[in-house]
């Protein structure tokens, strides 16, 4: 496994002005759009309930990157400091979604420290892997990441003391997409022409508490 290289900070900073890739992206910068995914009038306990999310994740991710693009496929995996158990899992969350098992030792790693936990008791990994939108399962993926809150076997990360977050980066495309539960999506650009299309196309899954903000950029 790889620990030398950080293409995720060179990029952020090349590309984004060095802003912390953590939730929530949509408020850390502008151009982005912030796009609701599940229904809020749905209950949980009604079957399909995720359906929409599952479908509109997907179209969303169909939509920025191509077969062609070269992406950044990141994890960052939160693990209490003191639980050395769980220090050793965070390979997981690639071995069900890369294609081809044998890339795994092309992962990088890094161990950081987030802003969102200096209170010192969390240790974050960040694993990153350049592939091509055909070498991940990314519908399953994009399946699992809105079932993470549920009690469903579909979920990443089933230890409630480890969380995680994952985030697409197109480096061919500037932009980074980052499906954060099952409530939303936020996808945020270099430059607003290139999620103009996002903007127009999907226009009716904006959430409408950012609405506003929104439409003042694009409009």
């Amino acid at each position: 496994m790889n620990r030398k290289t950080d293409e995720v900070q060179t990029f952020l900073t090349r590309t984004f002005n060095g802003i912390e890739l953590e939730p929530a992206l949509f408020y850390a910068w502008e151009p982005g759009i912030r796009f609701e995914i599940s229904d809020p009038h749905q209950s949980y306990n009604e079957p399909g309930h995720l359906d929409r999310a599952f479908k509109r994740s997907t179209a969303l991710f169909d939509a920025v990157f191509d077969e062609e693009d070269d992406i950044l496929f990141v994890t960052d995996v939160n693990v209490p400091r003191d639980n050395l158990f769980l220090h050793k899992k965070p390979l997981n969350v690639y071995r069900k979604y890369i294609k081809q098992s044998q890339a795994l030792h092309n992962l990088h790693l890094k161990n950081m420290q987030l802003p969102e936990f200096d209170e010192g008791d969390i240790t974050t990994y960040r694993f990153s892997y350049t592939c091509r939108k055909g070498d991940i399962r990314f519908p399953k993926l994009l399946q699992a990441i809105c079932y993470e809150d549920f009690e469903h076997p579909s979920r990443i990360l089933k230890n409630q003391q480890s969380g995680s977050d994952i985030y697409f980066i197109n480096l061919s495309k500037k932009l980074i997409y980052h499906l954060y539960d099952d409530r939303g999506c936020d996808i945020i650009a270099a430059d607003k022409e290139d999620i103009r299309f996002l903007y127009e196309r999907y226009n009716d899954w904006i959430l409408d508490y950012d609405r506003e903000k929104i439409d003042a950029v694009f409009k």
